[in-house]
């Protein structure tokens, strides 16, 4: 491999990682306050995606900008599903958690099936195809946007946690909810402000897949396990930890599909899971909790 391909293999899977880490970060947000996993979390992206297309064909606006559009719709979505449905299982036991939260993601997918049935969308843009070049190495104009867009969402939800009174409300929650309670922090609220922050976020990544991925219902389902993979290797509700996590699961992706086609990237992704687990079950920030 000639150190060019080299470095635009690595550009690739930058890219790549850059959604993946907008992802983990929203599904181990919601994991951090709430020690839930939420099994549902790809099909908030897949909703995303939905929201692009719907603004692209009914108003012919560019996708992109309809990421406010989309983490606005899908911010109140997650905070009615936190409030109405997952809120009466956080105490309850994990199995009951879990067979909920399936069941929503079920629900979603066969709603979407129902009114804009399972046949593939695509949003074609005038640039889909544009590149332009740095030094020999070749930068897709849809996948520059995306990559710098999941960037500064990334930062602004990391501001927001760390200079924001709400912010700092969440994460007090994260370290311990009795004393959160103790200090006179609304939980419930900050629960369910955390589970449409976590939902938003993952809808963006999902506006930002938009010009590069056909959407069908469980579109989602893949990027979810990919997003679970993330998280643990970045240790499970650990900001930064998800950030590092979904780049690096990006780079390993490109190398794997570079070297061995794309049908094995997943693959890719489930050795380093299960390595992890074997090696380094903490993950790679020893077991930290960070928001």
């Amino acid at each position: 491999m000639s150190l060019e391909i080299f470095l635009q293999t690595i550009v690739n899977g930058l890219f790549t990682g850059a959604i993946y880490a907008l992802v983990a970060i929203g599904l181990t947000l919601i994991y951090g306050v709430m020690i839930i996993l939420n099994f549902a979390h790809g099909e908030f992206l897949m909703l995303g995606m939905y929201v692009a297309y719907g603004a692209f064909t009914l108003f012919g606006m560019d996708p992109y900008l309809a990421v406010p559009i989309a983490a606005l719709l899908i911010f109140a979505l997650g905070a009615i599903i936190q409030a109405g449905l997952v809120q009466r299982v956080l105490d309850a036991h994990p199995l009951n958690q879990i067979i909920l939260l399936l069941g929503v993601s079920t629900l979603i997918i066969g709603l979407v099936q129902f009114f804009l049935t399972a046949e593939p969308k695509v949003v074609r843009v005038p640039y889909e195809t544009a590149v332009f070049t740095i030094k020999n190495l070749r930068f897709s104009i849809p996948r520059t946007v995306a990559f710098f867009s999941a960037m500064v969402s990334s930062l602004l939800l990391y501001l927001f946690l760390q200079k924001t009174r709400t912010g700092a409300a969440i994460r007090a929650v994260s370290q311990s909810r009795p004393a959160a309670l103790l200090m006179g922090i609304n939980v419930k609220y900050i629960y369910w402000l955390t589970f449409g922050l976590g939902t938003a976020v993952t809808a963006i990544g999902g506006v930002l897949l938009t010009p590069n991925y056909r959407m069908i219902p469980t579109v989602g389902q893949s990027f979810s396990v990919v997003a679970f993979v993330v998280v643990v290797l970045g240790t499970m509700g650990n900001f930064i930890g998800a950030f590092v996590g979904g780049l690096i699961i990006g780079v390993v992706e490109a190398f794997a599909g570079f070297y061995l086609g794309g049908d094995v990237k997943i693959i890719a992704s489930m050795l380093v899971f299960i390595l992890i687990l074997l090696f380094k079950p903490a993950g790679l920030f020893g077991g930290r909790k960070g928001l």
